[in-house]
């Protein structure tokens, strides 16, 4: 997890993974058996880790703070490849919006948990989303009972709640 200053941020994580890039010239020597067997799987990493990624910026949506980035090694056929790969999005509450916050951490948990396969970094962070929902829905709550003992005090008929009142003035 990525904090900086009053925002929060995220790094949803992948492990080792391949990224090939262009050949950048027509030489290219001759793989041995391990060489070949070796580039074919990063090759297959390659394919699981882009979509792992991509699964987490889609659901990320806005709260995604630029594309996937990709720590790369060299293969044996001397072409770049990811080892590991990650999607920054953030993670701060809404400040003074519980409503938002929980729409918020619904999306981060969406966005940690939106690959087949996540990982254990990932589901952390759907975790800690997990949590910052719960304590906005306490604020929620609060918030509601004390515009309830609000109107009930001073002679409402009927409480409202929060939502209602937002709508009202909205």
């Amino acid at each position: 997890m990525e904090i900086s200053g009053a925002e929060s941020s995220i790094t949803l994580q992948q492990s080792p993974a391949a990224v090939q890039n262009d050949p950048t010239g027509p030489e290219q020597k001759q793989l041995s058996p391990e060489e070949e067997a070796k580039l074919a799987k990063m090759k297959q990493r390659d394919q699981e880790v882009r979509s792992h990624e991509q699964a987490h910026l889609r659901a990320a949506g806005s709260l995604a703070r630029g594309g996937p980035d990709f720590d790369l090694e060299t293969g044996p056929d001397n072409k770049q490849y990811a080892v590991g790969g990650n999607v920054e999005i953030d993670t701060s509450k809404v400040e003074g919006d519980p409503q938002r916050t929980i729409e918020k951490a619904r999306q981060i948990q969406k966005a940690a948990l939106a690959p087949a396969d996540p990982s254990s970094k990932d589901r952390n962070v759907a975790a800690e989303a997990r949590r910052m929902e719960l304590e906005a829905q306490k604020e929620l709550k609060k918030l509601e009972q004390d515009q309830n003992a609000l109107y009930s005090s001073g002679g409402a008929s009927q409480p409202m709640e929060v939502s209602s009142l937002i709508n009202v003035f909205a």
